[in-house]
């Protein structure tokens, strides 16, 4: 097992590990911005060592500064948590090649399921279902249409190595696909350096649901159930849950099956994603692997009982994974509380928290990094913590939500609370009636106390 562990990361996801690590008794190091100085990751790790100013590209993904702290700390493994360096096979590559153990895939796994175009070849190749779509990357706008009128309308333009709704546009007709084609390449450059851009069938009326996974350095593995993502804002997941109010006991057997595919076709170490698109008929297709830990990775493990993180770590010192495929006997929801503010289109709503109460009770989690006197900074990512709930049935679960969310009290800053209160009202979600369109015609407004 591992000494010391470098955690490349910051906020809820660091201190979620830090936790994690001081159970199994490996000691930590915290890394931090400038900006980052008074998070409690910082302060409950047994080292710390500042990295640079707030900017992320000068602190969070300076693979150099980082690389240093783990040289003066004498880390023997890096954990890169999610988002900045988690899916970055160049830093992956560069821990093997330091004698550092990187706490997930090998730079090879992660390219071949980091570009949507490679991992959707890799995917035909193992008998995984995938939306019909271009074969790699378009050469250009004739071509996009050409192959947009064979599949049939409406498509949608992705970019190769996108994420977060970067980079996609929707395309209903030929007259829509130059626009469109321009605003997608466009994005994808300044998002990710990367203008590639493929098209495929737009699913209408999906679902959003994703396995997890866990391999070994074995060629073991084994899927923890299915997460339904369904609830999203401009391909921002909102609110996960699992099991789906979606599946079936037949729909879960496939889906399962295709996500260990997904994982043994690159001999797959680690926990990771696999997700996929499901329509109104409940067909699947696959629609990209995340190789990583995923924000909502507490939803899986309140409903199988099983630490994450510590089957992360322990997979990444080689131990064997038990190869048990999960069901889930309970039911788990997560809200993601962000920093923005709902009745202003969502606005980032950065600032000082002036009073924090986080709610408590049998069968509540909160995974939070702020507290009363803690600044939101203006330079991340808008989430500053998860609430997650765990109960016998949904039904039971969404009322344990609604009372968690009452006691939840967070002042000074705006927050997704308020939007969260109206969502666990509203009867369609509460009946499991939603796709990803979902938040096209909520007006949570209406629902709010």
């Amino acid at each position: 097992m591992f000494n010391k562990i470098l955690i490349a990361n910051r906020g809820e996801i660091a201190l979620r590990i830090i936790r994690t690590c001081k159970e199994m008794g490996i000691k930590t190091v915290a890394i931090y911005s400038k900006a980052d100085m008074e998070s409690l990751h910082v302060r409950f790790a047994d080292e710390a060592v500042c990295i640079g100013p707030a900017a992320s590209s000068e602190s969070y993904l300076n693979i150099p500064r980082i690389m240093a702290a783990v040289e003066i700390t004498n880390a023997d493994a890096v954990h890169p948590g999610y988002g900045f360096l988690a899916e970055n096979a160049s830093f992956a590559e560069i821990c093997k090649q330091s004698g550092v153990k990187f706490i997930g895939p090998t730079a090879d796994m992660i390219n071949r399921m980091g570009d949507k175009v490679t991992a959707k070849e890799t995917m035909i190749k193992a008998g995984v279902p995938v939306v019909p779509g271009s074969d790699g990357l378009l050469k250009d706008i004739k071509q996009g249409i050409k192959i947009a009128n064979q599949i049939g309308y409406p498509v949608i333009l992705k970019a190769t190595a996108g994420g977060g709704g970067k980079g996609m546009r929707i395309v209903n007709q030929d007259s829509e696909f130059e626009h469109a084609w321009d605003s997608a390449k466009k994005e994808a450059k300044a998002s990710f350096s990367n203008d590639g851009i493929y098209v495929e069938k737009y699913v209408e009326e999906p679902r959003h649901i994703e396995f997890q996974i866990v391999g070994d350095q074995f060629g073991n593995v084994c899927h923890l159930s299915e997460r339904d993502c369904s609830i999203q804002r401009r391909h921002q997941k909102l609110v996960e849950e699992s099991p789906s109010p979606f599946m079936t006991d037949e729909l879960r057997e496939k889906m399962g099956e295709a996500a260990i595919k997904a994982g043994k076709s690159i001999n797959y170490e680690g926990v990771g994603t696999v997700e996929f698109l499901v329509d109104k008929y409940r067909n699947f297709y696959f629609m990209e692997m995340n190789t990583r830990i995923q924000v909502e990775h507490p939803v899986t493990e309140e409903v199988i009982d099983h630490d994450l993180i510590k089957e992360q770590i322990k997979v990444a010192a080689g131990h064997p994974i038990s190869g048990k495929n999960y069901i889930p006997k309970l039911h788990a929801m997560e809200c993601r509380i962000n920093a923005e503010d709902v009745f202003n289109d969502f606005r980032p709503s950065p600032g000082k928290i002036t009073s924090f109460h986080s709610p408590k009770g049998h069968g509540v989690r909160v995974d939070t990094h702020v507290y009363a006197g803690y600044t939101v900074p203006p330079y991340y990512d808008s989430m500053i913590g998860k609430l997650i709930c765990k109960a016998q049935t949904r039904e039971e679960c969404i009322k344990k939500m609604q009372r968690a969310l009452d006691e939840f009290i967070i002042e000074g800053i705006k927050t997704t609370v308020p939007f969260h209160q109206a969502l666990m009202k509203d009867e369609n979600f509460r009946q499991g009636n939603f796709n990803t369109g979902f938040m096209n015609t909520f007006d949570f407004k209406k629902l709010i106390d």
